[in-house]
């Protein structure tokens, strides 16, 4: 660790944080702000909070507290829980300390974010190691709650355990200055998680390989189980209505509307959208918000998806992609794909691939696996705009777990 010179101060304080504070790069950015603000002592995660003895002058301590809830990385909720004042220690550095296991935990599951702007520049860029990787992610993005098992929240605690880090990735994970510190789920080409085409007995184990053949067959007017972050879907061309069709049929889903997921394109995020929909202000603003769920739009009259998509209906479930895999497929199809949960009509997500290959091989006509367990599934979430106001109809991915503050404790 870089050294600083020590101020000539005595005065130190304990700081608990309570909040989202875990899988949202908060132990770097703490180890950032330190080092701005002069200061000395560590960050550990504690079982669900962060817990931070900061040595320096008072002045200093004072901006870097304010700076911890102000300045904090953008998906966190940090709160200041406790400062005390404590015994100077006179460390001569500012670390991060490995994570403790407390007896009780102060539990913030952080949920599933969809992939930044700066992951998303890896994965389109072909000098990039990560170009076109499919499990792109860092301390901003990628899943959270769907691979957790036990906290805190840390990679041997989740379903990523089972990837040991290439020297490369290692090499970031460990470095505090680098955006993908203790991204639990890094990884990369080398050593992460890959896809799997399979179809007819037969299966293609390449990643890329995989990835073109399910756009081969999409365009075709196939209809693919895909596995994402919280499990199935079953996806197909959302212009193509003998597809959507043949989806309803074998889904025994024959007149409940379909989800569509669009390309992301434009300075709006939005221009695919609004080709085919007419969202409202707010419904606009939903649909790009950090939870990306699907949201009730009213259909354009010169709309061009498949009528059977919502049959004798003036709306449509809109959501725009928050997986990489998401917009590596919307990205090469350049139009939009209907998105609905891969399961039996009015049972579970399907998570597994061995169940999914059985239990929707009756409705999917090739399967587009990867090797990275779900822990905890996730469907998408819900949302209509009600009385100017987003409501959630159903609760999900990018919003499960939903925490509120009680006004006091309950049994």
């Amino acid at each position: 660790m870089n050294k600083l010179t020590h101020p000539h101060s005595n005065t130190a304080s304990q700081i608990r944080v309570t909040g989202r504070v875990q899988g949202v790069g908060f132990r770097p950015f703490i180890y950032r702000i330190a080092h701005q603000h002069q200061l000395f002592g560590w960050v550990q995660n504690r079982q669900g909070e962060v817990l931070i003895h900061a040595e320096g002058s008072r002045t200093n301590i004072g901006h870097f507290v304010y700076a911890i809830v102000h300045s904090a990385p953008p998906i966190s909720r940090p709160a200041i829980g406790e400062q005390i004042a404590v015994a100077h220690q006179a460390f001569d550095q500012f670390s991060i300390r490995p994570s403790a296991a407390g007896a009780d935990a102060d539990i913030h599951l952080p949920p599933d974010h969809f992939t930044c702007n700066e992951c998303l520049d890896d994965l389109s860029d072909p000098d990039n190691r990560r170009y076109h990787y499919p499990f792109i992610n860092c301390t901003q993005c990628g899943p959270r709650y769907t691979i957790i098992k036990t906290l805190p929240y840390d990679r041997p605690a989740t379903s990523m355990a089972g990837f040991p880090l290439c020297p490369e990735c290692e090499a970031e994970y460990l470095n505090p200055l680098d955006r993908r510190f203790h991204a639990e789920p890094v990884a990369c080409h080398q050593c992460g998680p890959q896809l799997q085409f399979c179809t007819d007995g037969s299966s293609i184990t390449d990643t890329e390989n995989a990835l073109n053949q399910t756009i081969h067959q999409l365009k075709a007017g196939k209809i693919i189980a895909i596995k994402g972050i919280g499990g199935y879907h079953l996806m197909c061309d959302a212009r193509n209505d003998e597809a959507v069709q043949r989806l309803r049929q074998r889904k025994q889903r024959l007149a409940k509307p379909l989800a569509v997921i669009f390309p992301q394109r434009g300075k709006s995020l939005l221009d695919a959208v609004y080709e085919e929909l007419l969202p409202t202000e707010i419904e606009a603003a939903t649909l790009i918000s950090s939870e990306r769920p699907i949201v009730l739009c009213q259909k354009s009259k010169n709309s061009t998806l498949a009528p059977s998509i919502a049959p004798e209906l003036v709306e449509v479930g809109a959501m725009l992609p928050y997986s990489p895999l998401h917009h590596l497929l919307l990205s090469r199809l350049n139009g939009p794909l209907v998105a609905t949960s891969g399961n039996i009509s009015g049972e579970p997500v399907i998570t597994d691939n061995h169940e999914a290959s059985q239990r929707l091989e009756p409705i999917a006509d090739a399967f587009l696996h990867h090797n990275r367990p779900i822990v905890r599934p996730a469907d998408d979430s819900l949302y209509r705009v009600i009385c100017n106001h987003p409501r959630p109809l159903r609760l999900g991915r990018g919003v499960a777990p939903l925490e509120m503050t009680l006004s006091q404790p309950l049994p």
